[in-house]
């Protein structure tokens, strides 16, 4: 019986932006080695993998072409839009939920903040990041070791030129960012390497913005932003803080659906 695949671009209004996800809605649990092959052969940055519950709640597992991976924003939201709009999601990562959005298109997602704190004599991120120097401002990590570098300006955001050796060297994952952002109502221009997992760059990742929106409440006052992840696909992401929870927002376009005449094997 052949596997229904759905790729879906995610936060974005428009086909072939923001990032693209596979969704696999399985029969039944199948093996590790099967889904991370197939994570490997749609080779985008991740795939979600589903498996119904009986009580209509969904297991939901997130690989990249190299790894499984603990939280995926931009998946779960390829996930709620394939089930359109409302999901109920058992993951490593607790409990999650999407639900549309206030505005019409937009799906919810509720996930956990991640929220970062200031690096003791953090090592010299600006030549593997790609900028200068002096546009460092600060290194924050989070307790799962999600580095946080600040630069000046979203100029230095858009200009830079990481070398994927060397943020392996520093720990495999990283995001610039610079606030505020350079446009009305733009509150954070982000973007995110992750050589680590196989991602010298992801196009729009939503779980940097439950780092992002505990930092800017914290800097700001507010718990409400806009964030937008500076990728040459780009894509923007709403975030709002309730409590220890983030909720993010955005839209997503299927663009393609297609069966993979490979059957997964039983788990």
């Amino acid at each position: 019986m052949a596997q229904p695949i759905t790729v879906v671009d995610s936060f974005t209004d428009r086909p072939f932006a923001g990032n693209p996800a596979g969704v696999c809605v399985l029969a039944g649990p199948t093996t590790d080695e099967w889904m991370q092959a197939v994570a490997a052969e749609l080779n985008l940055s991740e795939t979600a993998f589903l498996v119904r519950r009986d009580d209509r709640s969904y297991d939901l597992r997130w690989f990249t072409p190299t790894v499984e991976v603990d939280l995926c924003g931009h998946a779960t939201l390829a996930s709620g839009h394939v089930l359109g709009g409302e999901g109920r999601f058992h993951t490593r990562s607790g409990l999650l939920v999407t639900r549309p959005g206030p505005q019409a298109g937009t799906i919810e997602m509720d996930f956990p903040a991640n929220p970062v704190a200031p690096v003791a004599d953090p090592p010299d991120w600006a030549p593997a990041v790609g900028v200068a120097p002096e546009a460092v401002v600060g290194v924050y990590a989070t307790a799962n070791k999600w580095v946080l570098v600040e630069v000046a300006s979203p100029d230095d955001v858009r200009k830079a030129h990481p070398a994927p050796a060397a943020i392996l060297e520093l720990g495999g994952v990283v995001t610039i960012v610079a606030t505020p952002g350079d446009a009305p109502g733009l509150d954070s221009v982000s973007r995110v390497f992750g050589p680590g997992v196989g991602i010298d760059e992801d196009p729009v990742t939503g779980s940097v913005h439950c780092v992002l929106a505990p930092w800017l409440a914290e800097r700001t006052g507010r718990t409400s932003f806009l964030g937008e992840q500076a990728s040459p696909r780009g894509g923007m992401v709403g975030m709002r803080l309730e409590g220890d929870r983030v909720v993010l927002t955005g839209r997503a376009v299927t663009v393609w659906q297609g069966e993979l005449v490979v059957d997964p094997p039983p788990a």
